[in-house]
């Protein structure tokens, strides 16, 4: 049985592993390398194994960097059937859709500047036509149910806690009369935080493969997160200004929705509006409001106030409808796509309100290197975008205890959950160096065998 380790090897993005079982091959995962440009550009490479010689995949997860490359897999002749939650299902295809739809703006966009360049022109990586087709390979699986894939493998999809519909996958293999157990943990989520259920321990297995995200950080206490966030509403409600959100679609847009929900339930919350101006985040909070077989028991509690139509809520649906904001003179508070200020309509909202002393910029999620958000957040006090240079002089604020991941101690705690069977080997993954190294000097402290594979690495189980 031979394991490699295709992508998101010594790097934080990119999830796909290639497993060999006798005369099958799977992969778990097909995402997206995400930045910065150089480790960007990688998707564009060919495949290092050929996607028609894949029997089966398997999904953990939504997020693009697990998922975005399922279009090329299939534009590259992939047939078999993709294994996830049918909430994931239905994440990634509007996911998907949406990439398809940018990457045709950004064709379109680029083949203009190389034709007058004399330049030959690109291609996007997949078409959205291709984006559609592939879901028809998707297959709806249940939370802790045992499915038989052939005779040789079977698998049991337990809930992450990372966002809606995600999964880490036990996965039992027989080989030549032997039997052995690999556990990939896809990306584990924080405890106790709002909407999603808890990740499941699990109890034994031969093999794991643990991501790394968070293995050199702590977050900080996540209780007082709503505190923090009326806190910045009424700091700029009196400067009777703008309070700009750049938030990611799936997950943390429905987070700020549902804490939102509860100090305007406290009557604490200001006479203003709250504008979701993200088409992508409104297709995502419909799939939240459908799949409510993933919330906790407080989140269905608290369902019956339900929390994604809180009162002076607004959809921002069309451009026209995006770009009257920027003209709106009341205090407001506007959450808009994307989380690390790349792209989507944040940045025009920055454009217009960066120099503006009343408005206030406020960070729920960590921005990487080489991102406009970065740079914001770093104190520049100009920047440059879209031709212009931009006066930074808003507030800057950020609420660190946000985070879809979970920390260096709760991937201990996963780790020590392994009380039945302890792994023969743990496999480090997923993560920038220092995460890594940190994470398997913990997991080491508790007795582990670990390893860091490097990207292509090929390992005999």
């Amino acid at each position: 049985m031979k394991l490699t380790f295709h992508w998101a090897a010594k790097i934080v993005t990119g999830s796909c592993y290639l497993l060999e079982v006798e005369n099958t091959k799977l992969l778990v995962d097909c995402g997206m390398y995400q930045w910065p440009k150089d480790v960007w550009r990688l998707n564009y490479e060919p495949f290092h194994f050929d996607p028609k010689e894949i029997d089966f995949m398997f999904l953990t997860h939504a997020h693009i960097d697990h998922c975005w490359l399922i279009p090329k897999l299939y534009a590259n002749w992939f047939s078999g059937k993709i294994y996830t939650t049918s909430a994931t299902k239905d994440l990634t295809k509007i996911l998907l859709e949406d990439s398809a739809e940018i990457q045709d703006k950004n064709i379109e966009d680029e083949n203009r500047r190389r034709a007058r360049e004399h330049l030959p022109p690109r291609t996007p990586l997949f078409t959205l036509q291709q984006a559609q087709q592939c879901m028809h390979l998707f297959q709806d699986v249940d939370y802790a149910t045992l499915i038989k894939i052939n005779d040789n493998i079977s698998v049991r999809y337990q809930d992450a806690g990372h966002i809606l519909g995600s999964a880490s996958i036990e996965m039992f293999i027989t080989e030549w009369d032997k039997h052995t157990k690999i556990v990939f943990s896809g990306d584990i989520g924080q405890r106790g935080v709002p909407i999603t259920k808890d990740p499941t321990l699990i109890a034994e297995a031969d093999y794991v493969l643990i991501e790394s995200t968070y293995g050199d950080k702590l977050h900080e206490d996540s209780g007082g997160k709503e505190e923090l966030l009326l806190k910045y509403v009424m700091e700029t409600y009196k400067k009777w200004g703008k309070l700009l959100i750049p938030s990611f679609a799936v997950e943390r847009t429905q987070e700020l929705l549902y804490f939102f929900n509860s100090i305007i339930n406290k009557k604490l919350f200001p006479k203003e509006k709250i504008f979701l101006d993200s088409p992508l985040a409104q297709k995502a909070t419909e799939i939240f409001k459908k799949h409510k077989e993933c919330y906790d028991i407080e989140a269905l509690k608290d369902f019956a106030n339900p929390f994604f139509d809180a009162t002076y809520l607004e959809y921002s649906l069309s451009v026209q409808d995006s770009m009257k904001l920027n003209t709106y003179r009341d205090p407001c508070v506007i959450i808009a796509g994307n989380g690390m200020c790349t792209a989507g309509r944040i940045t025009h909202h920055l454009r217009h309100g960066l120099s503006d002393k009343r408005n206030t910029l406020l960070f729920v999620w960590y921005q990487a290197e080489w991102t406009l958000g970065k740079y914001i957040l770093e104190w520049q006090k100009n920047v440059r975008m879209m031709g212009l240079n931009i006066p930074v002089n808003l507030e800057i604020e950020k609420i660190n205890s946000f985070s879809w991941h979970a920390d260096a101690n709760q991937l201990v705690t996963r780790a020590k959950g392994f009380t039945q069977q302890q792994p023969k080997k743990v496999f480090i993954v997923h993560g920038e160096w220092n995460g890594q190294i940190m994470l398997k000097q913990h997991l080491e402290n508790i007795g582990l065998n670990c390893y860091i594979p490097s990207l292509h690495e090929e390992v005999t189980l």
